[in-house]
């Protein structure tokens, strides 16, 4: 059997709220928000009794999702937002833009600060990380062709 495609990605933050108010700015349109608990999910996660507040956020062409998760039972035990991007481990999601500036300037009224710079690769992209709510890293890019 073969691998059919990569669902989503997940984030955990502090205040779903605001994620979801940024997530949408930059385009993802929220498809459900929902609260998952009890024994199965604890089974899933090996968390045992749990309690997280859900949303599920879908990229404009429909094939990819960010679900975005608050847990409430039980507390969050590590905190990786302000890793640099050389830590190991799971760090960023990249998303492809029209225009690179255009969105960074409509993320900055949500909170988004630059973490170096807008850079060009060759003919192809301008690039650029950002942190968003709770310093979440997010790389964007604009194709050039």
């Amino acid at each position: 059997m073969a691998l059919k495609r990569m669902d989503n990605v997940g984030i955990v933050v502090e205040d779903l709220t605001a994620a979801i108010d940024f997530f949408g700015e930059l385009g993802l349109a929220l498809e459900g928000r929902a609260m998952v608990e009890g024994e199965w999910a604890g089974r899933i996660t090996g968390l045992g009794d749990q309690r997280v507040e859900i949303a599920m956020m879908r990229t404009p062409d429909g094939h990819s999702r960010l679900e975005l998760s608050r847990f409430l039972m039980p507390d969050v035990v590590a905190d990786h937002r302000n890793a640099p991007v050389n830590a190991l481990g799971y760090l960023r999601v990249m998303f492809t833009v029209d225009d690179i500036d255009e969105t960074l300037e409509r993320l900055r009224a949500h909170g988004a600060q630059l973490v170096g710079e807008i850079v060009q690769y060759k003919d192809a992209y301008r690039l650029c990380y950002i942190r968003g709510p709770e310093g979440i890293l997010l790389g964007l890019a604009q194709e050039l062709s």
